[in-house]
């Protein structure tokens, strides 16, 4: 009888090793593969050359900015990042000017150039950088300003200044309301001057990290 007991006990024991490794080995299987699991991002890498389009909030002109001054914008189309949105439209962005000369009585033509500096997103600046867009004005006599930010499209200025170089270049947008980059003749060349509202598009130089809105 008690050898019999024993046969039982032992194979009661052999049976619950086995379980209980089993057991084990499942339990480290799922633990080792939920480590695994790639977590979910919070962040958006949006690609380098993505358009940014954005309209200025303030008037910027090339007689009063000085290198290094700060302006603010809003962005007019969403950012994307291919299906996901960055950021909506009418998110604040923020720039700074990287050259600034007035126009010369007797010779020099004035200039302006901006890029942006960083976008608004969750009461943060989030960093980004992008190319210059750069707006030039003929000195004395001349007859035209023009865009050099070497692009097209919405933030590309078009058309001569008409006049001996009074006149305006308008985006290369359709619809009202929007702003106008000028290079106005006052007797010593044109100055350059973004009005309020203006649209103007950069490009992102490298990708930028934002988080999920």
């Amino acid at each position: 009888m008690k050898t019999a007991l024993a046969i039982l006990a032992s194979v009661l024991i052999y049976i619950y090793a086995i379980a209980s490794g089993g057991l084990l080995n499942w339990v480290g299987h799922t633990s080792t593969a939920y480590a695994g699991a790639p977590p979910q991002r919070n962040t958006i890498t949006v690609p380098a050359g993505t358009r940014v389009l954005i309209r200025l909030a303030e008037t910027l002109g090339s007689s009063e900015q000085r290198v290094g001054g700060r302006f603010t914008g809003r962005l007019e189309t969403n950012l994307m990042s291919g299906g996901d949105l960055a950021a909506p439209r009418g998110t604040t962005v923020h720039g700074k000017v990287v050259s600034a000369q007035a126009a010369g009585r007797m010779a020099g033509g004035s200039e302006l150039a901006l890029e942006l500096t960083d976008i608004i997103i969750n009461d943060t600046a989030h960093p980004i950088l992008t190319n210059t867009y750069q707006m030039q004005g003929q000195g004395q006599g001349g007859r035209t300003a023009r865009n050099v930010a070497g692009g097209a499209g919405l933030g590309s200025v078009i058309g001569a200044i008409a006049g001996g170089g009074r006149g305006a270049a308008i985006g290369a947008a359709a619809g009202g309301g929007l702003g106008t980059a000028r290079a106005a003749g006052g007797g010593g060349g044109e100055q350059v001057n973004f009005a309020q509202g203006t649209l103007l598009e950069f490009r992102l130089q490298q990708p930028a990290m934002l988080p999920r809105p």
